[in-house]
């Protein structure tokens, strides 16, 4: 069996042919990406601040704000945390490509259902995204990696260049969801946009999974729709699960921690029962996970407390959600820089190692607090607001941090997993995720949450009190992980 298991994961190169130097698979998936992330962030552009404007209105304003946080950290801590589930689904059951499709088709009916005015329907609508979503999101990525043979130079550039598609998506977005469509006929019929762009995605994906040849079938023996049927009811089966942990914000964060951490004994466990090498790669991802968790709770407050923070303290001369295509449009110009720069630096020994790459994005998010803090401190209007380009110079540096952290740690995932591990190991990369998300949500509570009596100068306070804080707290464990770069690489066992 295990000598089976072997030959399953071994490399086979995909149909022939490439397109600007990488497999053309790789722009097929980019396009698939494109619509699901126009899905996803269109729907997150507006969702916090729709949910505090919807349902929690008859409360107090910081109250409202806070406990729309708590839903949005809920949410999308979940919609991280389900990749976790898909990976295994995918990895030993469905195949990746079928376990795309089904994700997709659950997401598109989950963001029609959240057209409606009711709270709890609206809830049950984010379960389904979030069942759905965790079959599609990790699954494309491992595609991407199993694009490449093991050690092809290409992989770090081609992820890079798959997280444009991502972010090209992103940038689109809240343009027309929230710009155009929620701020001129209401914010629901956003949602109904989302639900199109994700239809566009399956469209894309379905006509030409042909360019992916083996890549993502299904395992030996689970052809048919047997399998695909037997998935669709396990997940609808889970969204009553997801409702509940919605609903009960406090028991979401152990669950979440619980789940990281038995995964990461499964792994390390493991790793070490295949070899000694292996089980020290997989403690080294783990400790990259951790630096992921901080890293993703501080820069996820640009859809919550910062999008507060936009709609009553930026002075801009445009809609405020244009801010949440801010990231995406720094990422596409910057993207190709970051791309061409690490090979280049490799070339005359200066590319930094990965754990350092981790420590640089973790300074670079605490500048970027920095900026927005330093802003409010000293040049606040006399009707308590900041010119928009402080807000934009936070999005500029968090851009770069980002570009040292997440396209490369997608690619640290597929490197330093076992290969019959690799789906399971991406879910543990957004399981990560999902715990940065839900932290994320109880930090924006707090910023945003206001000094309690619902006035201005309380409100900034507040928010530069929290920010204040997750300045320290990206410097100090940046700094960490720089001094400890050495021996984080050194269990990494040659992986770069």
């Amino acid at each position: 069996m295990s000598g089976a298991a072997n030959t399953t994961h071994e490399y086979v190169p995909p149909p022939p042919g490439e397109m600007m130097g990488h497999p053309r698979p790789l722009w097929m998936l980019f396009g698939a990406e494109f619509w699901e992330r126009f899905c996803y962030y269109g729907m997150r552009a507006l969702l916090a601040v729709y949910v505090a404007a919807q349902f929690f209105s008859h409360l107090p304003e910081g109250e409202a704000k806070a406990q729309a946080s708590l839903t949005y950290g809920g949410y999308t801590s979940l919609v991280y945390a389900t990749g976790i589930l898909g990976g295994m689904i995918a990895d030993r059951y469905l195949g990746y490509q079928r376990s795309i499709i089904l994700g997709g088709i659950l997401m598109a009916a989950g963001c029609f259902m959240l057209l409606s005015p009711e709270l709890k329907w609206f809830l049950i609508g984010l379960s389904v995204i979030v069942a759905g979503n965790g079959l599609f999101k990790p699954n494309i990525s491992t595609m991407v990696g199993k694009l490449y043979a093991p050690g092809d130079a290409r992989r770090d550039s081609g992820f890079t260049i798959f997280y444009m598609g991502i972010n090209a998506g992103a940038l689109i977005a809240p343009i027309i969801t929230s710009v155009w469509i929620g701020a001129t006929y209401g914010y629901q019929y956003g949602f109904l946009a989302a639900a199109i762009g994700m239809i566009f995605g399956i469209i894309v994906f379905q006509f030409l999974s042909g360019m992916l040849g083996h890549i993502g079938k299904p395992p030996a023996g689970r052809e048919g729709w047997m399998p695909f049927l037997n998935v669709l009811v396990g997940a609808l089966l889970l969204v009553p699960v997801i409702y509940f942990l919605l609903s009960k914000s406090d028991l979401l964060g152990f669950v979440l921690l619980g789940l990281f951490a038995l995964l990461a004994v499964y792994l390390i466990w493991s790793g070490f029962a295949e070899s000694s090498v292996q089980g020290q790669k997989y403690i080294a991802m783990f400790i990259l996970f951790t630096a992921n968790i901080l890293f993703w709770a501080l820069f996820e407050q640009a859809g919550a407390s910062l999008n507060f923070l936009a709609q009553d303290h930026v002075d801009a001369p445009f809609h405020f959600t244009l801010f949440q295509s801010a990231n995406p449009l720094f990422i596409i110009l910057l993207a190709p820089v970051f791309a061409a720069m690490w090979p280049k630096l490799e070339k005359i020994n200066m590319n930094p190692s990965i754990p350092r790459k981790f420590a640089l994005a973790l300074v670079g998010l605490a500048l970027g607090f920095a900026i927005i803090v330093f802003a409010l401190k000293n040049f606040l209007s006399a009707d308590n607001k900041v010119a928009w380009y402080w807000l934009a110079g936070l999005y500029l540096v968090h851009t770069m941090a980002e570009l040292c952290l997440s396209p490369i740690g997608l690619s640290m995932v597929t490197k330093l997993a076992a290969p019959k591990n690799v789906g399971l190991s991406m879910g543990g990369w957004f399981l990560a995720t999902a715990v940065a998300n839900y932290l994320a949500g109880r930090i924006s509570a707090i910023a945003s949450g206001g000094g309690g009596h619902g006035e201005a100068a309380g409100s900034l306070a507040q928010y530069s009190e929290t920010f204040t804080m997750l300045i320290w707290a990206g410097l100090i464990v940046g700094a960490i992980y720089f001094i400890l770069a050495p021996l984080i690489q050194k269990l990494m066992h040659g992986v770069k």
